[in-house]
Parts: C-alpha cells; structure tokens; sequence
C-alpha cells in the first residue's frame, strides 16, 4: 500500500479503489482505505483534497466522470476558459496545481479545473506505456519462432522447467510463453500473472521476463514477478542476487547488441518496483517486510551491549542487505543496549530510534537515518 504515499491529489482521484470509496461508499473500499489511513495518518490532507476533487465533480456535473468519456476537445477548452476566468487566471492548461495558492473558498473551483483537465483529459495528455504491442498476447504474437506456453488453471502453484534449466513457480491464473531453444544473446520470457524465478546464471546470455509492459532482466538470481492483465499496478520482488526493471518502452530491440551490464532502475534483496502502467511510474521501495539474506548471519539472538550505533546499522545491512545512510560524525556517541531476535526490521528500526531518539524514514530502497546527534 506503499505507491500511494507519492500519487498528487488528481492522481489519487483516479484510482478506481477509491473512488468507489468516496462516492459508491464500497464496502471492501472502504475498508481498505480506513486500514491505509490508519497506517499513513500523514496523508490525511492527500485524501481530502482527492475527495474534494471527486465531490467538485460529481456536483457540477451530477454523474460519474466516466459516463463523460469521451469529451470533446472543444468541450475541455470552453470549460476551462470558464473556469480560469472565475478564478481570474489566464486560460493556460495546466495538470498540475499548487494547492496552497487557492483560499479555502477558491478551492471548489479550482478542483474543477483540475478534475476537467486531469480527468477528462487524462489519456490525451499522459499516454500510457502500456498501449497495443506491449500486453503478454501482443508480445507472444510478435515473436518470430514457435512458443512453448504453459497455463496454470489449478489452485496451486505449478513447477515450470526452462530450457535452460531455469525454473519458474507459476502460481494460479497465470501463464507464460517461451522458446523451446534459447538461441541468440538472450533468453526470453513472457509472462502474464505471477511467477517466481530462479533464473540459472549465465552472464553472456541474459534473461528477461516481458510481463504487461514491465520489462525484467537478470543475469542469474530469483525473484518475483507480478503483472496480470488489467491490473491497476505490477510489482517485481527480488530475493537474490540483482535485477533490472524498465518499462517496456525502455529496453532496447532485439535487433541491437546486447548489453550484458544491470542498467536501468537496479533492484537488490528486499527491494522492489511497483509499476503503474496508467502514469507510467517506476516506484522502487523496501517490500513491506523485509527478510534476513539467506547468506547473513545465521538465527541468533542480536545483542548490543553499549554497542556504537555505526556497529548497529553495519549489522543490520550485513543481516538484511539493505543499505542505511546516517551522519556518522553527528551520531559518533550514540550506543545501542539491547538485544533483538525475530523482530521485523521496522520495529527493530523503531525500537533504535526511539532508544538513541532518532527517526528514519524510507526513500528509493534505502533507510535514512535523522538526528541531532545523542
């Protein structure tokens, strides 16, 4: 539930979840967003203004935006020239507003315009990356060669094994496609649902997995990939090893030379990307609850006796394979008395920062440390 923490007031008020929230009052939506909000009271303000913009909306047209669509060019100019000249701005489109220029008494307005430009016009001024050519059947059927395909209609995850002895865990109402032979510079995947990937290493032929206009590419590691078709966001997890995602407009043809480095957004253990084909975002975060490396330290009791808390953090990231940013020279006389056993990471994060009276907060996979020193 992480991606919406960065959604701007008219993205959030496009997301189908909530706006059965808001104006179908949806019990399951309803439920969702309560537990979200409880867990990000910070963005309390983020929701009133979406709500704002939806009841704005259904108030000046009485009916569903949706049942609007389409609306003509014309229709988008007239409205927004009315609107711009009620709040006495020129009439120049904008998606974007800074919502701490409007007075209180403005705000209706100006949702208004936000709601026909970011609305009405949404798919004329942001084009999606996830359009013809990009879904798992367009992807299959521009392959040249034949296809093997596997379908799991079972309610249990099914075994999938490559030709190159790769393996896949391909969960239920999910379905993948690939060569009979890997020939070439690459071994290619295409997949629509979820999988789990334990990719053999093989660094002059690297793998990738083609899932729904989500693009990932390996040279040997395992990881979790999951896009089925329509979903309003597609996620990859990585357990092992690295992995880079691109949006599939990103990645070069199979016509170039192959690159056998990791560009892209680069994920390692515990990390993952969260892809909105609707906005075309890559969101790179820690996964909810991240787990020890399988190469770490064995289970143990962690016990911290007057310990410096640099110590702290370096077991943490050895344990956990996440990396913690800090101002060492600021917290050189912090120390940690405690002891930890099968805590997960945030609380133990919680628990050091309240003891040393710091905060963390996540940004972009990594956790950063603030304070003022102990």
């Amino acid at each position: 539930m992480q991606e919406y923490r960065d959604l701007a007031p008219e993205e959030l008020a496009l997301d189908s979840s909530f706006q059965r929230w808001q104006l179908d009052n949806d019990s399951a939506a309803t439920a969702f967003w309560q537990e979200w909000l409880g867990q990000h009271p910070d963005k309390a303000e983020l929701v009133d203004k979406a709500a704002a913009l939806l009841l704005s909306l259904h108030n000046t047209y009485g009916q569903p935006f949706t049942e609007r669509l389409p609306i003509s060019d014309r229709e988008i100019r007239n409205e927004i020239s009315r609107l711009h000249q009620s709040l006495d701005k020129p009439a120049t489109p904008v998606i974007r507003v800074n919502w701490l220029q409007f007075a209180p008494i403005r705000y209706g307005m100006a949702a208004s315009i936000l709601v026909v430009l970011g609305l009405f016009g949404w798919y004329r001024l942001h084009p999606t990356s996830n359009k013809a050519g990009v879904t798992y059947t367009d992807l299959v059927a521009q392959v040249a060669g034949p296809l093997s395909e596997v379908s799991n209609t079972t309610n249990a995850p099914r075994l999938v094994t490559l030709p190159d002895q790769s393996t896949i865990r391909l969960y239920p109402k999910s379905r993948v496609s690939y060569a009979r032979q890997f020939a070439g510079s690459r071994r290619e995947v295409y997949l629509s649902g979820k999988g789990f990937f334990e990719v053999m290493k093989n660094p002059s032929k690297p793998f990738y997995v083609y899932a729904n206009g989500l693009v990932t590419k390996v040279l040997g590691t395992s990881f979790t990939v999951q896009a089925f078709d329509g979903a309003r966001q597609m996620k990859v997890v990585v357990r092992t090893g690295r992995v880079a995602v691109y949006a599939q407009k990103q990645i070069p043809a199979s016509s170039q030379p192959e690159s056998y480095k990791l560009d892209g957004i680069v994920l390692t253990p515990n990390q993952q990307i969260v892809y909105s084909p609707d906005q075309t975002q890559l969101i790179k975060s820690l996964i909810d609850n991240p787990v020890p490396l399988e190469q770490a330290l064995p289970k143990q009791t962690l016990a911290f006796k007057r310990t410096p808390i640099a110590d702290v953090f370096a077991t943490l990231t050895q344990l956990y394979g996440v990396k913690i940013v800090f101002d060492k020279d600021l917290m050189r006389a912090c120390s940690l008395t405690a002891s930890f056993t099968d805590e997960p990471l945030f609380e133990k994060l919680d628990l050091i920062c309240l003891t040393i009276n710091a905060t963390y907060k996540q940004v972009d996979g990594t956790i950063l440390i603030s304070s003022n020193g102990c």
